[in-house]
């Protein structure tokens, strides 16, 4: 078998329809499977399968097992010789899983590829590729400086603004659509467990690179991501604390624990005078439609004062995961 598409669900079976089906009606000349695991959701997407999709190979796993985890099962089960990884809450547009899997196996020195991700608008997904994770990227990580050196090398993310479409290399791409050779995938372990949620695709595609691998962005295949079909099911500030969490690991496995404890620090700093900022913004007058997005960032930084203060019981709250293991706090 040429392909297997692998899609884990969490509380996303109103996406899952039509995701499979774009792809269904877009995917042409590949032998491929479809494997849906559902993480202990039981959110009716077995019933739907059953219904729409019969052919599709489903998995119910009794205990949410988070991302790396849940598609590791997954793969486990499957059988193509080359693996795409996809959210459910993502459709295909064109022939976007042949161009992959084409230039996959065309491309000697490939590691993993990715595509080009638009969010439901059509605009892009500037997320879809990024730069490794580092203390200063994180810093300085903020919606005005990235659209005032949107190509700066701080983001990693100049290849959505070539002239050309041809494969670009990049350092990560984004885990809602990412493709990789099976056996490669065997050679790196698959996804690390060291995450429930959130740098599961950045460790991947560092352990590829680090086999002197290189990882591709492809323009000219392109999937809408709606996104937010399992983070608009979870808890509040789970995403806030379990994002800023899996880089903290994700920096300690690969830069060494004192830059983990460095990032913790920064983001202390940083989360401490953007609340002091948005406390100032108060006193002055601040127009109605203003004021949503001030109370939505004074929750988001509150929660990553939370995390830097208190971080084992905040992530505890979100992570099953780490409430059975030790060893998430050996960082």
């Amino acid at each position: 078998m040429d392909l297997s598409i692998i899609i884990v669900n969490w509380n996303s079976v109103k996406f899952l329809d039509a995701c499979i089906a774009s792809v269904r009606h877009e995917t042409s000349g590949l032998d491929y499977e479809i494997v849906v695991i559902d993480s202990a959701s039981f959110d009716g997407c077995a019933s739907l399968l059953r219904e729409r999709h019969p052919a599709v190979r489903f998995i119910q796993s009794e205990r949410n097992l988070g991302f790396g985890r849940a598609n590791n099962q997954a793969f486990a089960q499957s059988l193509g010789a080359s693996v795409l990884f996809l959210n459910p809450d993502t459709e295909v547009v064109g022939p976007a899983v042949v161009t992959m899997h084409r230039w996959l196996q065309r491309l000697p020195d490939a590691g993993a590829v990715g595509c080009r991700l638009l969010n439901t608008d059509g605009s892009i997904q500037t997320s879809c590729i990024q730069s490794f994770p580092s203390v200063v990227n994180q810093v300085l990580d903020g919606e005005w400086l990235r659209q005032r050196w949107p190509t700066a090398r701080l983001w990693g993310t100049r290849a959505l603004y070539a002239a050309d479409t041809g494969p670009h290399t990049v350092e990560a791409i984004a885990g809602a659509c990412v493709m990789i050779k099976r056996e490669l995938f065997e050679r790196v372990g698959g996804f690390s467990t060291d995450y429930f949620m959130y740098a599961e695709d950045i460790d991947l595609c560092h352990k590829t690179q680090a086999l002197g691998l290189k990882n591709y962005y492809l323009a000219d295949a392109t999937v809408v991501h709606h996104g937010g079909g399992s983070s608009q099911e979870a808890p509040s500030d789970f995403a806030v604390i379990l994002m800023r969490e899996s880089i903290l690991r994700f920096l300690a496995k690969t830069r060494g624990r004192t830059h983990a404890g460095l990032y913790r620090i920064a983001m202390l700093t940083v989360a401490g005078v953007r609340l002091a900022l948005l406390a100032a913004s108060r006193l002055a007058i601040e127009r109605p439609e203003n004021a949503a997005a001030r109370l939505a960032s004074e929750r988001k930084w509150r929660a990553v004062l939370k995390w830097c203060l208190f971080r084992r019981s905040a992530v505890e709250h979100f992570d099953p995961i780490a409430r059975d293991s030790n060893a998430a706090w050996r960082t």
